[in-house]
Order: structure tokens, then sequence, then C-alpha cells
């Protein structure tokens, strides 16, 4: 089996030489700002440089894209032509989930298989052993191949794009979740509290994440004048011991948005649809 590379960075040479260590030959790297580093990874697997897609990507049965998310469809755009029908284009890239869907359909067009593969971790501490995501028609048959080399990685949908939708969605609640922790954290710290913090925060990790979240906006709607008034007090907490806060800013408005919409339009729904349901209409 043959391998083309899009992107000779960090991500590109990582599971390029994994798959290369696991008897697939390297038929080219396609990256127009070669660094040193790569230099020395083509020459060391006997592949190519080039700077533009071209015919020398037909070669390929597997082409792995690993590029910025800005260019990702730019640069499917480019290569799908040139690859045989039946070959797998794997987009490695953190780019926006419609460029995804729109190079799904330019794939479908010109024969290749398109699958959408999101990495949920850091590769440069965690190489090949990086979770990843995949979706796509042929995600199965690309998760094999990751599986091969002890990737764990899991198949979420039948459409490219889905992958790259739940790494973002994760992020919504990691990144939210990291900024919190910074200011909770340096607020408790100030105080001399950072390890009762953790004792008092304990009965967390006891929970499942599912049912902690569903129950959270399940009771956000009754109680969100309530909780609003103690996200405020929060905020003045951290403001007496030298604080700014910038992220509890955002969740009081996020509070005192669902409250205004209750006094308008009182919630008298049940269970996790029906928030949702109602939480959406706030939203708008």
């Amino acid at each position: 089996m043959k391998l083309a590379l899009i992107g000779g960075g960090m991500v590109g040479r990582c599971y390029g030489g994994a798959f290369a260590a696991q008897g697939m030959a390297l038929c080219g790297i396609w990256d127009a700002q070669a660094t040193e580093a790569l230099t020395r990874f083509a020459h060391s697997h006997g592949t190519s440089l080039h700077a533009r897609a071209g015919r020398w990507l037909s070669e390929a049965d597997m082409v792995i894209s690993a590029v910025f998310g800005t260019a990702a469809l730019d640069v499917a755009s480019a290569a799908l032509p040139h690859l045989r029908p039946g070959a797998l284009y794997i987009d490695m890239t953190t780019a926006d989930p419609e460029d995804m869907r729109r190079a799904q359909v330019i794939a479908t067009q010109a024969g290749p298989h398109f699958v959408d593969v999101a990495i949920t971790g850091a590769v440069n501490l965690h190489g090949t052993k990086t979770p990843l995501l995949c979706a796509g028609e042929h995600a199965p048959q690309v998760a094999e191949l990751f599986r091969a080399l002890g990737a764990p990685i899991q198949v979420v949908g039948t459409q490219a794009g889905d992958a790259a939708s739940l790494k973002l969605l994760r992020s919504i609640f990691t990144k939210g979740l990291e900024a919190l922790s910074v200011e909770c954290l340096l607020t408790a710290q100030r105080q001399g509290l950072r390890q009762q913090l953790h004792d008092i925060l304990s009965d967390i990790d006891q929970g499942h994440l599912q049912t902690l979240m569903e129950s959270m906006v399940q009771t956000h709607i009754e109680h969100s004048a309530r909780r609003q008034k103690e996200v405020a007090e929060a905020q003045r907490q951290m403001r007496q011991v030298g604080l700014s806060p910038l992220v509890l800013p955002a969740v009081e408005a996020l509070f005192q948005r669902t409250a205004t919409h209750q006094t308008r339009t009182p919630y008298k729904g049940q269970g996790i649809e029906d928030a949702l349901e109602w939480l959406n209409e706030s939203a708008r």
C-alpha cells in the first residue's frame, strides 16, 4: 500500500512514519515550505518532496492531509482530482466541519473516498496513542488502519464533518471548563482554600458525567434567577482578592437570559428533551 502525505509537520511525520513502519511505502510529500526536519524525514524514507499537488498523487492508495485547518478545503480541492478512484483521502486537519462536508462532495465527484479524522489529544505527547474520532462512509476501514498503529479511534458517523463537529463540541466543554478552572483555582489559591476546594468538589468525581450535565441543564431553567445572583456574588469574591473575572460575567449573562425568558415564557416541560427545546427558543 502506498501513502502520500500533505503537510509535513509533527502530525504528518508522526503518522506517516508509523504507517511506513507498518510496511506502507511513502510515495511523496506535499509541503510548500519544507523544514529541515521534513527534508531529513523524506530522505530517511526514500521519498520525494513536492511544492504542489500533481500527477504524483495518483500513485497513492491513501493520502493523509495534516495542514492548517483554514487551508484544508483548498488543499483537498487541489489534491482530490489527482487521486485514483477508490483511494482514501484522510483529512486530519482542525477544519471547519462545513469545509469537510464540501470536500466530501468534491471527493464523491472525483472518485476517492473522503474520511474526516479529528485529533482529540496532544500528538506531541502521545504520538500514535493520541485519541482520534473518524467519520465518513469509509470510516470503519480507516479506523482499522489506525488501530493497527495502536491508535484509540472511534467511528462517530457516516457523514464527513461529524468528527470535526464533535471535536469542537468537546472543546466547548473542555476549554470552557479549563477557563473556569483558572478563575476558580486562582481565587481559591489567593484565599488559601485550594485543597479544601478539591475536597468539597470530590463528590463530582463519584458521579456520571452525562447524568451531571443533563441534571444541570434540566434544573438550570427553574433556578436560573437564583443561580444568577450566586454567580454575581462569586464575582464579588474574586474582586475582593484582586482578580478581574472574565469567564463568570458571561456565565451570569447566560443565567440572566434564561431567567428573562422564564419570566416571559414559563417552562412547563419535563426531562432533558423538553429542557433543551425550551432553551433553544431562549437562545434565539
